[in-house]
């Protein structure tokens, strides 16, 4: 349910337009020259999310594809994100959108084509490029809603050496489903320990229903990955992880796992203060961080290796250890 629909006047005749509103219930819809003239103009609390929600359709503009930070993805490949969200339905409270944006209300991008344009210019330089979606969304958690899928999986089954990943914690699985898995997309999940999952991830599914859709992509033959990240400190984070990793390795085969990582919390300073005010009682802002070597705010040094490493020694006696990754610490 949203509150208002806001509409590029561009785009307002777009079929996709129309299959869009037929799909979700709001109140009124608002036509505008540019979503850059309106979405995040004044600042809106994150936490507002949970009264309201207001929802922009638009064509993105400007640089579609872009290159990724060091240490974000496993290998020596060229690693890129491409951008057609903004925002996400989840609240989590570690979530860096809380300071990133000043609006948690919700972007849908239309113009995939123009997207996949730009990764057929990409590959022309890196043929075996990995893309990634999800970067300031979550790539599936609406995807019945804007049914994008089919046009990226016709780019990547014609160009079979370039690589996508979803990322996600939704299990809206159907509409990859729909389709034979290709082995050059991944589906990979951000999961937390049992506790981490309930007390964290406000709103999302839970654990089970994460883990449920993990196995049934297996069954079907899918690529998968996992991001066991952010990883948060509790009393009893070696029991919690042990059992995660024990019921990881129950589902998925081997060979369909393309990789793992493997993080801790980490703030920017200001998504952190962000976190302090939205959730002053969380376990979260009782942590002991450092400054870290890429000036974000996270355990020291010793605290993640040691949490890091214990994760990935409940892994490698299944999976291969060249496919586990730390992220975020080079």
């Amino acid at each position: 349910m949203f509150k208002n629909v806001f509409i590029e006047n561009d785009i307002k005749t777009n079929p996709k337009i129309s299959t869009i509103l037929e799909k979700i219930k709001f109140d009124e819809i608002k036509y505008i020259d540019s979503i850059n003239d309106v979405w995040g103009k004044v600042k809106k609390p994150y936490l507002q999310k949970r009264e309201s929600l207001n929802l922009f359709l638009g064509n993105k503009k400007g640089q579609l594809v872009k290159e990724a930070p060091a240490a974000y993805g496993i290998g020596k490949e060229k690693h890129f994100y491409f951008i057609h969200a903004y925002n996400c339905i989840y609240e989590c409270q570690y979530c860096y959108l809380q300071g990133y944006f000043n609006t948690p209300d919700i972007v849908l991008f239309i113009n995939h084509q123009d997207i996949i344009k730009d990764m057929e210019n990409t590959i022309s330089n890196y043929p075996d490029a990995w893309f990634h979606a999800g970067e300031f969304s979550d790539s599936l958690a609406l995807l019945n809603i804007t049914d994008e899928y089919k046009e990226y999986y016709k780019f990547f089954q014609k160009n079979p050496k370039a690589k996508l990943e979803l990322r996600t914690k939704a299990v809206n699985t159907k509409k990859l489903l729909e389709l034979p898995p290709l082995p050059n997309i991944y589906v990979s999940f951000t999961i937390s320990s049992q506790t981490n999952s309930r007390v964290f991830d406000t709103k999302c599914p839970s654990l089970k229903a994460r883990l449920k859709a993990i196995k049934t992509l297996a069954d079907n033959g899918f690529q998968l990955g996992i991001h066991l990240d952010p990883i948060i400190f509790t009393d009893n984070f070696k029991e919690e992880y042990k059992e995660l990793c024990h019921l990881l390795k129950e589902i998925i085969p081997p060979k369909q796992l393309g990789y793992i990582s493997i993080g801790v919390v980490r703030f920017t300073k200001n998504v952190y203060r962000e976190v302090e005010k939205n959730y002053p009682q969380s376990l979260i802002s009782k942590q002991e961080y450092v400054k870290s070597f890429d000036n974000k705010i996270r355990y020291n040094k010793p605290m993640r290796m040691w949490m890091m490493n214990y994760v990935k020694e409940q892994l490698i006696d299944t999976f291969d250890q060249d496919k586990i990754y730390f992220c975020m610490e080079e």
